[in-house]
């Protein structure tokens, strides 16, 4: 079943076809510049490079984190929403995998194309030992019964299993390694891959999920030739949805849950590039179940203050799911009984949607997780993929709240190639106004009035750059105050923290295990419920993070500006000149390309602001680890009579130890951080807009063409449009939250 609105709308030549008109207004841009190009008879290598530039514009995708537990139904959401049913077959999404999957648009062909990056045999067969050590110590005696984890036996159990069939587990790795099957499975994974690629394409979705399957999928019932213990990642790329995600990426980003290292980094790297989350759960357990709020609060530092997550939205899933008599029942609703039963039926799903909503969204707004997601807000969708595809269920598609979170995907496209558009107009504009300077350069006077217009441009240049100066000093100065009191109540808190989550009071059955598992992957263990994370890296450093919670929200804010933000003192940096210094419609050319490569410098740079940010809120976790990581090394191998006892005192006493000079360093690394990026903002902006005057300000400039005026003004006039564009978009936005928020 092809998706409503889901179809290419260039995808044939056709006039009659009606292009969107973000990409209209894009189109006369080019046709303007393709003017302006072939009248260039001789110019300079800085006009060619910015025309070249130009042309060549890319953007970084926007990220979207899909998270949920194994059964949520999040394959048959996504496959759905993509108008293409079981593209993804049903249990890839297990969090018990660990696979990082990618979702993104094919738009070069209409084939299906995987991209299966594997580990390489050296690291699985590092892996594998590793895992049949852990099955032997138990069948040997060496792990007592009350020291096994059987969360991580079980893993280690089905990765082997999966590979390589029903009883391997019970193999010693050399038995393993000489079986033909061993041989056989490397001859698949090697066979046709590149830097550790496999790619598959298919131009049949249905011939795609069989073949794409054994990488991602995890089948209990029959073990052997499922490939996914050796897979790191899988990027899967869909045709004919450039309309949803022309520059958008979907990752499900699962629990890890077995302590294997790569992968875990593997997921929090891509956990902070998410713009927005999607948490699925299954509506019957939405508002009770831990794991989805678990996943929330383990990724909060990484999504919130440490990422760019500027939207939350909780899908309830599998809507239809109901016994109607037993809901009328429970919720002691008054209905007619002599409806018909499809009608019954859907007065009981349409009840219990609003009702999960009204729920999730107290359940949000009062919880801790809330106050870390700075203005952050939360979007409830109950949705039924089943009854989308299915109209004898009697739901309408938009009851099904399949097409909103297609329209959500849309808005977003539809937005991101506006921006996209208003780039290029802005660039355009600032070529031809580059253009228009430099050919005037004709006289004594003009000479003259460069060196006057330079020299106000150098001195708005100096006083931008101390008023910036001031601000990072002011920033600097708050964050070391509340640092300072995060380092004492580190050092007052650490060690009782560390023992909270060390010496657990209560079940301690196959903690041996799970502390040896911490120590191992240095200071973390990810089990399959997410809300059971053991991070003693993050227990160490959170009185740091949360001395400066609010003050980082202040000065770095996820959604929006505040006064004291780093992006409102950027924006507030310029060097334009005032109307009086700036007379005349050659010096307006020089004011417009400088003002817009003001503006596109200020672009880049707060998205540079954004990554460095990441680093930032990193930093003193990544210290704290660094200091602990020759700890965690040594207690790792302690083996035999009351390791555990030894591997929690070597924790301990280390933490006592060397906590004061710890939580400093960490405070320090911060601080240097925040003045690195001074240095980087200062010298950005500086030697950037030095060259602009160079190129716009220098002598001896020849260039012979025609007066671009009037292409100026049709770049003009399609500025507006867009501007118009945007505030159309602006305002049908706030009228629909209005009416959400009404509702």
């Amino acid at each position: 079943m092809a998706s409503q609105g889901t179809k290419r709308k260039r995808k044939s030549s056709d006039s009659s076809i009606e292009l969107p008109p973000e990409l209209t207004i894009m189109l006369k841009a080019k046709q303007i510049m393709k003017s302006v190009t072939d009248n260039l008879v001789h110019t300079n290598e800085d006009i060619i490079s910015k025309i070249n530039k130009m042309n060549n514009v890319s953007r970084k995708k926007e990220t979207i984190g899909v998270f949920g537990k194994s059964g949520a139904g999040k394959s048959s959401l996504l496959s759905v929403v993509m108008g293409k049913n079981d593209l993804l077959p049903s249990g890839c999404y297990g969090a018990c995998t660990a696979i990082v999957t990618q979702v993104e648009a094919n738009l070069t062909d209409s084939n299906y194309i995987a991209e299966i990056e594997l580990f390489s045999i050296q690291d699985w067969e590092k892996e594998l030992k590793d895992l049949i050590t852990d099955l032997s110590e138990v069948r040997t005696g060496e792990v007592s019964e009350e020291d096994r984890n059987e969360d991580l036996l079980d893993i280690a159990a089905e990765k082997i299993t999966a590979l390589y069939g029903a009883d391997a587990d019970k193999k010693k790795f050399e038995e393993l390694k000489n079986d033909d099957k061993f041989a056989g499975i490397e001859n698949v994974l090697s066979f046709n891959t590149q830097d550790n690629i496999k790619t598959i394409t298919k131009s049949d979705v249905s011939e795609f999920a069989n073949d794409v399957a054994p990488y991602i999928l995890h089948s209990h019932s029959s073990p052997g030739g499922w490939y996914w213990p050796r897979v790191k990642s899988v990027t899967i790329k869909i045709p004919d949805c450039q309309e949803l995600l022309e520059h958008i990426v979907l990752i499900d980003l699962p629990g890890t849950g077995d302590c294997n290292t790569t992968r875990d980094d593997l997921w929090k790297s891509n956990l902070n590039k998410c713009s927005s989350a999607w948490i699925v759960s299954d509506i019957s357990r939405a508002i009770t179940e831990k794991e989805p709020w678990g996943i929330l609060k383990h990724c909060v530092e990484e999504l919130g203050p440490g990422g760019e997550c500027k939207s939350i939205n909780y899908i309830c899933t599998k809507t239809d799911d109901i016994n109607p008599p037993a809901y009328i029942r429970s919720e002691r609703l008054t209905i007619d009984h002599n409806s018909k039963d499809k009608d019954q039926k859907k007065v009981c799903i349409l009840h219990r949607n609003e009702h999960a909503k009204k729920r999730l969204k107290e359940k949000f707004e009062n919880s801790e997780i809330k106050k870390r997601f700075n203005n952050v807000f939360l979007q409830e969708f109950t949705v039924s993929s089943s009854a989308f595809i299915d109209s004898s269920l009697k739901l309408e598609p938009i009851e099904t709240e399949i097409p909103n979170l297609q329209d959500d995907l849309r808005t977003l496209n539809k937005n991101i190639n506006r921006e996209l558009t208003n780039d290029y107009v802005n660039e355009a504009k600032g070529v031809v106004s580059l253009i228009q300077s430099v050919q005037l350069d004709k006289d004594k006077k003009t000479a003259e009035t460069k060196v006057s217009i330079r020299k106000t441009f150098e001195d708005n240049l100096m006083k931008a750059l101390n008023e910036l100066d001031n601000g990072f000093e002011t920033i600097y100065n708050d964050l070391e105050q509340c640092l300072s009191k995060g380092v004492a109540e580190s050092v007052q808190l650490c060690v009782v923290k560390t023992e909270a989550m060390i010496l657990p009071k209560k079940d301690r059955r196959g903690f041996h295990k799970t502390l040896q598992a911490l120590c191992k992957n240095q200071g973390c263990f990810t089990p399959r419920k997410m809300n059971t994370v053991l991070d003693l890296n993050q227990t160490l450093v959170n009185p740091l993070l949360e001395s400066i919670d609010e003050e980082f929200n202040w000065i770095f804010p996820v959604v929006g500006k505040t006064g004291k933000s780093l992006q409102e003192q950027i924006d507030k940096f310029s060097i334009i000149l005032n109307d009086s210094d700036c007379p005349g419609s050659y010096t307006c050319y020089i004011q417009n390309f400088i003002k817009n490569e003001e503006t596109t410098l200020k672009a880049l740079l707060n998205n540079e602001i954004v990554a460095k940010k990441k680093e930032i809120h990193s930093s003193m976790k990544k210290t704290i680890k660094s200091e602990m990581a020759s700890c965690y090394d040594k207690a790792a191998k302690i083996n035999g009579t009351d390791s555990m006892v030894k591997r929690q005192a070597m924790l301990m006493t280390t933490i006592g130890l060397i906590k004061q000079d710890m939580f400093e360093k960490a405070k320090n690394e911060m601080l240097k951080k925040i003045n690195d990026l001074k240095l980087y903002t200062k010298d950005y902006l500086e030697s950037g807009l030095k060259k602009s005057m160079e190129m716009s300000l220098s002598k001896n400039r020849k260039i012979i063409c025609k007066d671009f005026s009037k292409e100026f003004e049709q770049l003009e006039s399609l500025s507006e449009q867009l501007s118009d564009l945007g505030h159309q978009a602006k305002k049908s936005k706030e009228t629909a939250q209005f009416k959400e928020d009404a509702h």
